[in-house]
């Protein structure tokens, strides 16, 4: 049976992991952004995605690019070019989120007017400034933040979510920042609040994971003896058996997540990664929690994308259809 879901503590309100699985060798990764509009009228942004001319990013950024075999990177629009075309002034954007400083995330703040925060997590000015051209190695531009407020978050006030350290963003319980370390230094991942009576919400994950196979399952979701929607075959009626995944699962554990994160270049600190996997787990245990983490595409058939909104999202079952979507990507290591 399934360890009940924890308890969040919310307030009320108004190459990356291990082991290698079999045919899962390539990643189609696409970079989520998000906009939170408040019921005040005060917008934020939750990431950028990768800046329309990449190859204008620092140095440090482009030659690491360049230097990736096989990597084609495919950017057709800035994120304020998408707000606008529908409606929405990139004047009335209050702060831009970073979840961390990594390229794929950061975007070009410059496009944004000066009145427009940018916010960052803890140790990211002692680490990254000056950026670039004062810094030569450093992975942000100065042109990012000049001019405009760079604000970087303390979670020493005590406040949490779940397990994580927490920012109550705008004092009313709608939407929260949390400490997320392991991934990369200052890493953010947010909780937004997108319903009331009864709550539901969606988890901004960054890359807190890059695999929904490193959070699940868990002894909170374990895998399941029967998996519907088909993970394999989309359009079939019939539920897929869970056991023909059991081998893949360490130790054969239906309650621990396929992957690890690992050492490497990918995370500053793996064991970290994996603390704050743990705690990302809690919170993918609730049914009326839909959690995306910046690089899952398996969301991609199933979310509906700006303009419209993902406030129903309860209501059009996206959790149930997204949660073992994921293991399609191991179908050829089922033989």
């Amino acid at each position: 049976m399934a360890k009940p879901a924890p308890d969040l503590g919310i307030e009320p309100s108004t190459a990356t992991v291990d082991p290698n699985i079999k045919g899962y060798d390539t990643v189609a990764a696409p970079v989520y952004s998000f906009l939170i509009e408040h019921p005040s009228g005060r917008k934020l942004l939750f990431d950028l995605g990768i800046r329309k001319d990449w190859q204008n990013a620092a140095p440090a950024v482009t030659t690491h690019v360049n230097n990736v075999p096989n990597a084609r990177v495919v950017v057709k629009q800035g994120v304020r070019e998408q707000l606008e075309e529908h409606g929405v002034p990139g004047s009335s954007i209050e702060g831009i989120i970073w979840s961390h400083w990594h390229f794929d995330h950061i975007g070009d703040p410059s496009t944004f007017d000066a009145h427009t925060a940018l916010i960052v997590g803890p140790g990211f000015k002692e680490a990254f400034l000056p950026g670039y051209p004062t810094n030569k190695d450093s992975p942000v531009l100065e042109t990012d933040y000049s001019g405009r407020e760079l604000r970087e978050i303390d979670f020493t006030q005590g406040k949490k979510v779940g397990r994580f350290n927490a920012v109550d963003y705008f004092g009313d319980g709608s939407y929260y920042l949390l400490d997320a370390p392991g991934h990369a230094v200052g890493h953010l991942c947010a909780l937004a609040r997108v319903t009331s009576n009864p709550d539901s919400y969606i988890f901004m994950g960054g890359d807190a994971s890059h695999h929904a196979g490193e959070f699940r399952p868990s002894e909170y979701v374990p895998l399941p003896d029967s998996i519907s929607p088909h993970p394999l075959e989309v359009q079939s009626a019939t539920p897929c058996p869970g056991a023909v995944f059991e081998h893949l699962l360490r130790g054969g554990d239906k309650t621990k997540a396929f992957y690890r994160a690992i050492a490497g270049e990918v995370h500053a600190d793996a064991d970290e990664a994996n603390r704050t996997i743990e705690k990302l787990q809690e919170a993918d245990a609730h049914d009326k929690v839909l959690v995306v983490i910046a690089h899952d595409d398996t969301l991609l058939p199933i979310v509906d994308f700006f303009p419209k909104y993902a406030t129903d999202f309860a209501s059009k079952d996206w959790v149930a259809r997204h949660r073992w979507a994921f293991l399609k990507d191991f179908k050829e290591a089922l033989g």
